[in-house]
C-alpha cells in the first residue's frame, strides 16, 4: 500500500446549476476509492477567462489519496463524464471541470497530466480558494498579479 498523499482539485462549473454541480462533485470526491475528502474551500464566483458563457462557480478540494497520480486524473475524468462534461473546444463552457493542481510534492510532465498545474499561478479561481487551505502553498505575488481578475466568495 502506498503511502497517502495530499491532493488538491479545482473544481469549477459554468453551465446548467454550477452550485449543484460542485456539491455533487465533491460528494463524488468523498467516495472515491483509497481516497477521502478531507476539506474544501468556499464556493467562489468568477467572470470566465480564456472562456466565454455565463460566470463560473469555483471551490478547491483537499483530498488524501494512495491512487497514483494518473490513476486519480482518470478518476477526476469520470466524475466530469458522469456530470455531462463535453470538450468540443478548448475552454469551452462546461458542466463540471476537475483540474488536479497539486499532488503532494510531485512534479509531474507527461503527455496526460502536468503537476503543479501549469496555468494555476494566472488564475485567480484557483489561488484564492487553494489559499484558504493552505496559504503557504500560495505565492503573495501570484495573488497580487491576479488582483485584477473578477472574482468574489460566494455566501454560504
Amino acid at each position: 500500500m502506498r503511502a497517502p498523499v495530499l491532493a488538491y482539485i479545482g473544481l469549477g462549473a459554468n453551465l446548467g446549476d454550477p452550485v449543484a454541480a460542485l456539491q455533487a462533485a465533491l460528494l463524488a470526491l468523498g467516495g472515491l476509492p483509497q481516497s477521502q475528502l478531507l476539506r474544501h474551500s468556499s464556493f467562489y464566483s468568477s467572470a470566465p477567462i480564456d472562456s466565454s458563457g455565463p460566470d463560473y462557480v469555483n471551490a478547491v478540494a483537499e483530498l488524501s489519496t494512495t491512487l497514483t497520480a494518473p490513476a486519480l486524473l482518470l478518476a477526476l475524468q469520470q466524475i466530469e463524464l458522469g456530470a455531462g462534461r463535453e470538450r468540443p473546444y478548448r475552454n469551452a463552457p462546461r458542466t463540471l471541470d476537475l483540474d488536479l493542481l497539486l499532488f503532494g510534492s510531485a512534479t509531474i510532465h507527461s503527455p496526460a497530466l502536468t503537476v503543479p498545474h501549469p496555468r494555476m499561478a494566472e488564475r485567480a479561481f484557483v489561488l484564492l480558494p487553494l489559499a484558504e487551505l493552505v496559504p503557504e502553498q500560495i505565492n503573495a505575488a501570484d495573488l497580487v498579479a491576479v488582483q485584477g481578475q473578477g472574482i468574489w466568495r460566494m455566501a454560504g
